[in-house]
C-alpha cells in the first residue's frame, strides 16, 4: 500500500515527545493509528540513545501480554537505564487491567508512553478517569482531501473532489480495484466496529435497532437530531423504543468514533445549548457503504465533510443559532471565532440569498465564510468570503 506521511499528526507527536503525559491516539478503526505509530518510531529510532519498546496487543504472538501482570513484567524487562525509553502500545484496551499497568509505569517515570485505541474504552471523556488526568490526546481522523490528493495526485481538483466525496478517507479501501469491493471493505469496518465496540462492550440485545439508529443518523447528517423524535420515528409494530434507549445508542456510536456530536451555540446570548445536537459521520464512505446513494443531499454531505475538517484542524465546532436562523458552524480556535455556512450549488439567486442571510444577521466583527461548490477562486459579498469547498479543503484557501 502506498504510504502518505501524515505530517500534521507526526508534528503533534514530536511536539509532546518526552513531555510527562500519557499520549493517547484515538480514532475510528482502520484510520491509521498503527501506521502513525510506525512513522513516529522511525523518527525517534534515529536517535542512538533511544530504547523503543513497541507492543501490538492485537498480534497472536503477544497474546500472553493480554494479562496485566505479564504485560507489566515484559515492559519492566525491556527497560534500559542507560537510554531514553519509549513505550508504544497498540490496542491497549485488549489487556484486561491495562489502566493499572500504564498508571504504574507512569508513576515510576521510566518510559515516555504512547497508546492507541479504537473503541469505547478510550473515549476522550474516559481518559481522565483511566489515567488520572495525565493524558494528552491526539484525535486521528480518516484521510482528509489534502491527503487524498497526495495519494491520488491530480491536475483537476474539481474532478478529484467528486471522487473524494464518493471514495471517502478510509485509505485501506483504495487498494481495491472496484467500487463494490471498496465499499465491502468499508462496510466491514463499520459492522465490526458496531459488533466489537458497541454490541459486545455494552451488551446490546437489540442489534437491529442499533443499526436502524445508525442508518437514521447517516440519512440525516446535517439535521438537528431530537432524541424524542428519533425514538418516535423508529418505533413500529416490530420495534418499540424510548428516548433513553435511543440516547444511549447514539452515545455508543460517538464513543466508537463513528459519529461526532456537535453542540448548538446561541450566538446572540453567547451560551451553549444542550438540546438537539447534530451528528456527523467520521467518514462519508460509511454512509455510502451502508445505505448507498439514496436520498443523498449533497449540501448536507458537504456540511459533514466541513465539520470533520474543522475538527481535524483543531477547532471547537458548534452549530450556531441566531433567533430563528441557523448558522451551520461556529468554529473557535485560540479565542477567535469564524462563522461558516456550507452549501452545494449557490448559482440560483434565491439559494445564495438564503445561505448568506444568517451570516448577514450576525453583527460582530468575526470572519464570515460561505463554503460552496463554486469551482472558482475566492470572492466576496458584503464582507462574507465565498470559498470553493475543494480549494478550501486543500488548504489553497484559508
Amino acid at each position: 500500500m502506498k504510504l502518505i506521511e501524515r505530517k500534521e499528526y507526526l508534528d503533534k507527536l514530536i511536539a509532546v515527545k518526552n513531555i510527562p503525559d500519557i499520549k493517547v491516539i484515538t480514532g475510528v478503526r482502520r484510520s491509521g493509528k498503527s501506521k502513525l505509530m510506525d512513522a513516529f518510531i522511525d523518527i525517534i529510532s534515529k536517535d542512538e540513545s533511544a530504547n523503543v519498546v513497541r507492543i501490538k496487543l492485537n498480534l497472536k504472538k503477544n497474546e500472553r501480554l493480554l494479562e496485566a501482570d505479564k504485560l507489566y513484567d515484559y515492559i519492566e524487562e525491556q527497560y534500559d537505564e542507560s537510554k531514553d525509553n519509549y513505550l508504544l502500545i497498540d490496542e491497549v484496551q485488549m489487556c484486561d487491567g491495562f489502566e493499572r499497568v500504564i498508571n504504574s509505569i507512569y508513576e515510576e517515570e521510566i518510559y515516555d508512553i504512547y497508546l492507541t485505541g479504537s473503541n469505547a474504552f478510550l473515549l476522550s471523556s474516559d481518559l481522565a478517569t483511566l489515567f488520572g488526568g495525565r493524558v494528552y490526546e491526539i484525535s486521528l481522523y480518516p484521510f482528509s482531501f489534502r491527503e487524498y490528493l497526495a495519494y491520488y495526485p491530480s491536475n483537476d481538483i474539481d474532478k478529484a473532489f467528486d471522487s473524494f466525496v464518493k471514495d471517502g478517507g478510509m485509505a485501506g479501501s483504495y487498494l481495491y480495484k472496484t467500487e463494490e469491493d471498496a465499499r465491502k471493505y468499508v462496510n466491514g469496518i463499520y459492522r465490526t466496529t458496531i459488533t466489537k465496540d458497541i454490541v459486545q462492550k455494552f451488551k446490546i440485545e437489540n442489534e437491529d435497532l442499533l443499526i436502524m439508529i445508525g442508518n437514521f443518523l447517516m440519512d440525516n447528517v446535517g439535521s438537528q437530531t431530537s432524541i424524542r423524535n428519533v425514538a418516535s420515528k423508529l418505533s413500529s409494530g416490530t420495534y418499540r423504543t424510548n428516548d433513553k434507549t435511543v440516547g444511549s445508542y447514539i452515545n455508543y456510536y460517538c464513543r466508537s468514533f463513528l459519529f461526532y456530536p456537535i453542540q448548538r451555540y446561541d450566538i446572540r446570548a453567547k451560551r451553549y445549548l444542550e438540546s438537539d445536537k447534530k451528528y456527523y459521520l467520521s467518514d462519508l464512505s460509511f454512509r455510502f457503504s451502508e445505505i448507498g446513494t439514496k436520498n443523498a443531499d449533497y449540501g448536507h454531505l458537504y456540511e459533514n465533510i466541513v465539520a470533520i475538517e474543522l475538527l481535524r484542524r483543531g477547532y471547537e465546532v458548534y452549530v450556531g443559532k441566531l433567533y430563528k436562523k441557523e448558522v451551520d458552524f461556529v468554529a473557535i480556535k485560540e479565542g477567535e471565532k469564524v462563522y461558516i455556512q456550507v452549501s452545494d450549488d449557490i448559482t440560483r439567486r434565491e439559494t445564495f440569498e438564503r445561505e448568506v442571510s444568517p451570516l448577514l444577521s450576525i453583527k460582530d466583527a468575526y470572519p464570515k465564510i460561505l463554503i460552496a461548490r463554486t469551482k472558482h477562486e475566492d470572492s466576496h459579498y458584503e464582507g462574507i468570503k465565498i470559498k470553493d469547498i475543494a480549494r478550501w479543503l486543500n488548504g489553497l484557501q484559508k
